[in-house]
């Protein structure tokens, strides 16, 4: 008995998910909406089979979105299904269809799958999921302190007070200068509304930070990534979440891209011009990159060379970091495929 095949679109939202199913020939054989849970997208492709079928599979594809790759893994693992997320941007340019509605964006992700020609992105395991979403919520909270103690500089300046000079800006010492500068009755409360959040930011920072080590503990990839010049903690628990295998990457250059440090052409007839860098890619990627550029440029002869070579030939500085950051991460791929893991 041959095996039936099912091909299916899921334009998934967060109560409901509109299943198109379509056969080899590109039939629809049900397209409908069922509640957000794997047994009832299941069970709807399920009615959809020839009595007594047997030998049967599932090809699917939903967009990347918030909570699709949940419902990818369910039915991957528990159903049985082979799910592919789609690239949303290039997905819905592919539409080409003036009505938006989740009959029409079901049925296109069915259709595409079907023919083999879903623009994909990489569904990440559950693990790196959830190191990415420790990473994220540390992130967060690093932009949430920051914020803090932007509002407490502010308070500072519009009362003109100043901090000895030979105290270093957030140590206990100026903390406890801080505490200890008198102002008036409003002023104070918040300046101490101000220290009572920044401290509590501080303790969520350090229990996710150890969650972070305990659940990176023994990483391979990590203790690479730490091993080499110009790489910390937080880049390289950032990079193990972000990017995960490098060598899911056909090249560096490719690699560079997804991390969002490529250059973006801007170049008419005889004319080129620096346009910054491409919009597309991973900004907590980009992020920890640049930050890295700009400590190897300080203190890695290497590549303090390189950025001494670039603004002779009139270059601006943050395009020399830039640069830097994809010179760097191109280097970094061929250092970190399996093979190099893998020798001491």
């Amino acid at each position: 008995m041959s095996t039936v095949a099912r091909f299916v679109g899921l334009d998934y939202h967060d109560d409901s998910v509109r299943v198109c199913v379509m056969d080899s020939q590109g039939n629809v054989l049900a397209s409908r909406d069922v509640d957000n849970h794997w047994c009832d997208v299941a069970s709807l492709v399920e009615h959809t089979l020839p009595d007594g079928c047997e030998q049967f599979t599932v090809e699917a594809s939903l967009e990347a979105c918030n909570g699709a790759a949940h419902l990818a893994h369910e039915l991957i693992e528990r159903a049985g299904w082979s799910v592919r997320l789609g690239h949303a941007g290039i997905v819905n340019r592919m539409k080409q269809n003036p009505d938006k509605s989740d009959k029409a964006d079901a049925f296109i992700l069915a259709d595409l799958v079907r023919i083999g020609y879903l623009p994909r992105v990489w569904l990440a395991p559950q693990e790196i999921q959830d190191l990415r979403t420790l990473v994220r919520l540390r992130t967060q909270y690093v932009k949430r302190q920051t914020e803090i103690k932007l509002r407490i500089r502010a308070l500072l300046r519009g009362l003109r007070l100043k901090a000895p000079k030979d105290i270093n800006p957030w140590t206990r010492a100026w903390l406890a200068w801080l505490k200890a500068t008198e102002m008036n009755e409003i002023t104070t409360f918040v300046r101490d509304e101000h220290i009572e959040e920044l401290e509590r930011i501080k303790e969520k920072i350090g229990r996710v930070e150890a969650q972070l080590k305990k659940v990176t503990k023994g990483d391979a990839v990590v203790a690479r990534l730490l091993s080499l010049d110009g790489v910390g903690w937080i880049t390289a628990i950032t990079m193990r979440a972000e990017i995960a295998h490098f060598e899911r990457f056909n090249s560096g250059k490719q690699l560079a891209r997804y991390c969002g440090v490529t250059p973006r052409n801007a170049s008419s007839g005889k004319r080129q011009a620096d346009a910054g860098l491409v919009k597309a890619g991973n900004n907590h990627l980009r992020q920890v990159l640049i930050q890295a550029a700009h400590r190897l440029i300080n203190f890695d002869p290497h590549w303090k060379a390189f950025a001494h070579r670039l603004k002779k030939q009139g270059k601006e500085y943050n395009v020399i970091v830039a640069a830097v950051a994809n010179r760097w991460v191109r280097r970094l791929y061929h250092h970190m495929q399996p093979e190099r893991l893998l020798s001491p």
